[in-house]
C-alpha cells in the first residue's frame, strides 16, 4: 500500500519522483522538531523539503522557511536563530482542526455568544 501512496499521491510524504531524486541528487542538511526532513543539492542551489506526514506548509518552522527561500545560506543546524524572550514555539496552520480559532460570535465556539435581534440603522429624521 505504501508503494501505491507514493505512485498517487503527492500530499503523504514524498512521490517515487522526488524519493529517487533525493536519494540521487540530495544532501541531507537537517530536520526540525516535527520529523520534516530537509535536503539541498550538491551546488546548494535546490533546496526542498520531506515532509514527516501531510505536506501542509505551515509546518514549516520560520528559520527554516528562511533557508528554503534562501533568506541566510546557513541552516539553523549550523547557525540557529537567536530567539527573543517573547517568541512563542511554533504551531503550523490549525484550520480545519479541533484547535481552530472560533471568534466568540461563532456557532464553533465553546460558548457561543447569545443570540440577539438586529436592530437597523436608520439616519435620525430632523
Amino acid at each position: 500500500m505504501d508503494f501505491l501512496t507514493k505512485v498517487f499521491t503527492w500530499w503523504n510524504g514524498q512521490t517515487l519522483g522526488t524519493q529517487f531524486y533525493t536519494w540521487r541528487r540530495g544532501r541531507r542538511v537537517g530536520e526540525d522538531a516535527e520529523g520534516n526532513v530537509y535536503y539541498q543539492s550538491a551546488d546548494g542551489q535546490r533546496r526542498w523539503v520531506i515532509y514527516n506526514g501531510e505536506a501542509e506548509a505551515s509546518r514549516v518552522a520560520p528559520e527554516w522557511h528562511g533557508w528554503l527561500h534562501h533568506t541566510w545560506q546557513e541552516p539553523p543546524t549550523t547557525a540557529p536563530l537567536p530567539r527573543k524572550p517573547w517568541e512563542l514555539p511554533h504551531i503550523p496552520n490549525l484550520t480545519g482542526t479541533e484547535l481552530a480559532y472560533h471568534p466568540p460570535g461563532s456557532i464553533r465556539a465553546a460558548r457561543p455568544a447569545p443570540v440577539r435581534d438586529y436592530e437597523a440603522w436608520s439616519p435620525e429624521q430632523g
